[in-house]
């Protein structure tokens, strides 16, 4: 009798400092109801003792690979590179997954050979492991085309796609000497994601496909975004040049809009830690790059603005029930 989800999965899981988080991940692993995976953890030269927290487990389908540090898309390609399923999952070493979350993405690739990246919506969770009862999720949970991928990122987090091996195959690219594949760009520290995807989506057939389950559980920390907002989006920047280059006409249609929405998302998440004055100079800049936000997705665009104004002259003693109401 066939297996009727024959794949072999690989999960990549990238380890650079997360001694606190890291057992949590590779747990919630070896839980999954899926059992045809390996795992492989990238040790980019930890510096502290996350991976002998990894070797404590005694598992065959665990193995660690050794690199010198570079960064997030290096160790990730450098866990394709080892990789052998046919089917390649990320996990980020301070976030987690539901028990389910590999079976319900393998069956949607069995379903349907079309769909080249399958991923959910993710639950938030603090520093604790503490869910926020708020979830990261697709406003339009059908349309993932280019615009859609380039200017709203539905996917959200690097620990929610389930992807094809065969499609990021075909955006492999070797650059900077470098004498090794490369499927995420190295030379991004941040929007290496969104980079990924919108090559996926421009330079494939590749077709994304959504699963509206929390199945992944996405740590927020706390700090540390305000003082890198305007780093987080010159990363950004540079992924948008990258797409002005190779298709021009593209990115001369979407691109304002795309700044607009990217500025409303960093904008929100300043909101998250209360920091309502940079939050409103971002939104400021959203609406000046293309006011049409306002009446594409007017219920996020003006809760945000009310939420943004509120926390700016209310006392401090409410602006966190603002923030749960509106944001």
């Amino acid at each position: 009798m066939n297996d009727p989800m024959p794949y072999l999965v690989s999960v990549i899981i990238p380890v650079y400092n997360v001694e606190p988080y890291i057992q949590v991940c590779i747990d919630s692993v070896l839980k999954q109801s899926y059992s045809r995976f390996e795992v492989i953890v990238v040790d980019d030269q930890s510096p502290d003792d996350s991976i002998n927290r990894v070797k404590e487990f005694n598992d065959a389908r665990i193995k660690v690979v050794t690199q010198e540090n570079r960064g997030l898309s290096g160790a990730r390609n450098t866990g394709i590179r080892h990789a052998k399923g046919e089917i390649l999952a990320f996990l980020d070493s301070d976030d987690f997954w539901h028990p389910e979350k590999l079976e319900r993405h393998v069956q949607q690739l069995v379903n349907d050979p079309e769909i080249g990246l399958s991923f959910s919506a993710s639950e938030l969770i603090d520093e604790l492991g503490q869910r926020l009862n708020r979830r990261q999720e697709p406003i339009n949970k059908v349309d993932f085309s280019a615009p859609r991928i380039f200017c709203r990122n539905p996917i959200g987090n690097g620990s929610t796609p389930v992807i094809r091996r065969s499609v990021l195959d075909q955006i492999a690219f070797q650059s900077d000497g470098k004498p090794w594949l490369q499927y995420f760009d190295e030379s991004l520290r941040q929007s290496e994601d969104i980079d990924c995807w919108i090559r996926l989506v421009l330079q494939t057939d590749c077709r994304f496909a959504y699963l509206d389950q929390g199945l992944t559980y996405y740590r927020l920390n706390s700090g540390g975004l305000s003082a890198n907002v305007e780093k987080q989006f010159n990363s950004w920047l540079r992924v948008y040049e990258k797409v002005a280059s190779a298709h021009p006409d593209f990115a001369k249609r979407y691109g304002e809009l795309a700044k607009a929405y990217q500025y409303r998302y960093l904008a929100r998440r300043l909101l998250l830690e209360g920091n309502a004055l940079n939050a409103l100079d971002l939104l400021k800049k959203a609406f000046k790059a293309d006011w049409s936000i306002i009446w594409r997705e007017p219920a996020r665009s003006i809760s945000t603005l009310i939420a943004t104004l509120s926390l700016c002259v209310l006392p401090s003693k409410i602006q966190q029930r603002i923030i749960q109401t509106f944001i």
